[in-house]
């Protein structure tokens, strides 16, 4: 069940037809959605670019099995989603590496210590600097946890939703999610300590290597 509109089904059947002009139309209402949702999970925008013009071109041609079991929006970003993890695939990208890590029983590891949030200064979570971290931390995620995380807390995608796109349930979704916000909790608690201690000796630490 889903909640195709009456455009939405027209717009379908002339994309199934051939109409030149539905793939514009298409092109035209899905296009920036898609480019920041693969901005999202590259980190680049040239990569973006290319996931944006493969995805389209993807959607094209698979559009005669779309069965309309979601709806077109939501196919879509489960096209943009597979075309970005290839594309990632092809990077080789490497996981950040977590001190100490536990593993759970599937295999995938977890962080063992954490930092405390609360005391955190307002200025040092909305700094720029800060902000960059966080775009680190989320892009060296495993892609199995990045992309959930990406859909789900920046995104704005509800768990269902998510697990849609993604081809997974819903527990799947909510255990990825799980792992995904404690690797960055562990991350970002390593840079918050370690910007409090320089803080508090007045930069002192940073000219010792």
């Amino acid at each position: 069940m889903t909640d195709m509109t009456h455009d939405e089904s027209e717009l379908i059947a002339r994309l199934k037809a051939g109409d030149q002009a539905a793939y514009a139309d298409l092109v035209n209402e899905y296009s920036s959605r898609v480019f920041h949702l693969a901005l999202r999970l590259v980190g680049d925008e040239a990569q973006a670019e290319d996931v944006l013009q493969e995805t389209f071109l993807n959607a094209f041609r698979a559009i005669q099995s779309f069965e309309g079991r979601s709806s077109l929006g939501t196919w879509l970003y489960r096209i943009t989603n597979n075309t970005a993890l290839m594309h990632l695939r092809k990077k080789d990208m490497v996981a950040y590496s977590i001190d100490e890590p536990l593993e759970t029983d599937d295999g995938e590891e977890m962080p063992r210590q954490f930092f405390d949030f609360c005391c955190l200064p307002e200025r040092d979570l909305l700094s720029d600097e800060a902000r960059a971290e966080m775009r680190r931390a989320i892009d060296d995620l495993p892609e199995t946890l990045r992309v959930v995380f990406v859909l789900r807390d920046l995104e704005g995608f509800s768990t269902q939703e998510t697990a849609d796109q993604l081809g997974l349930s819903v527990p799947a979704v909510k255990t990825r999610l799980m792992r995904a916000r404690l690797a960055l909790r562990d991350r970002l608690s390593a840079y918050f300590a370690r910007s409090a201690v320089s803080s508090e000796t007045g930069g002192a630490l940073s000219d010792v290597s």
